[in-house]
C-alpha cells in the first residue's frame, strides 16, 4: 500500500507578509551594496570621456598600418573603449538607494545577525548606519 501524501499546508497571511518583507529588505540591501561596490574608486588615474576619446583616436590611426594580429587586438580594444564610453552616462541615484537601505537595514541586520563592524567592512558609512539605527561602536 503506497504511503499517503500529507495535505499541503497553506501559508498564513502573516507568514506571507513576513516573507515579502524579508525579500524587500534583502533587495534593498543588495542594491545598495552592489552600487557602492560598482562606484568604489579605482586605483590609478581617473578615466574621463576625453581620455577614452583620445585612446580611440590613437587606435584609429594605428589600425591602418597594423599587422593582422595587432589589428585584431586594436579592434577589440576599440570595442572595449566604446563600451566604456557608454558607461559614463550611467548615473546611479545613490540617495534613493541609501534611503531604501536606511529603511530596511536595521530589520535585515537583526534578522540575519549582522553587526555594525560587518557593515563597515563592506564600506557602508558610519553616518548611514547611524541613520538606519544600527547599534554598535561608531567607527
Amino acid at each position: 500500500m503506497p504511503a499517503s501524501k500529507k495535505p499541503k499546508k497553506s501559508l498564513s497571511d502573516d507568514h506571507k507578509a513576513a516573507l515579502s518583507s524579508g525579500r524587500t529588505a534583502s533587495n534593498a540591501v543588495k542594491r545598495y551594496l552592489d552600487a557602492i561596490e560598482a562606484n568604489r574608486p579605482k586605483r590609478g588615474r581617473k578615466r574621463t570621456v576625453e581620455t577614452v576619446h583620445a585612446q580611440l583616436e590613437a587606435i584609429a590611426e594605428e589600425i591602418a598600418t597594423a599587422s593582422s594580429i595587432t589589428r585584431l587586438n586594436l579592434i577589440q580594444k576599440q570595442t572595449n573603449l566604446t563600451k566604456e564610453l557608454g558607461g559614463f552616462d550611467d548615473v546611479v541615484d545613490m540617495s534613493a538607494l541609501e534611503a531604501d537601505f536606511v529603511a530596511h537595514a536595521l530589520a535585515y541586520s537583526e534578522t540575519k545577525g549582522i553587526s555594525r563592524a560587518t557593515w563597515r567592512a563592506l564600506n557602508v558609512p558610519s553616518e548611514l548606519l547611524d541613520e538606519a539605527g544600527i547599534p554598535g561602536a561608531r567607527g
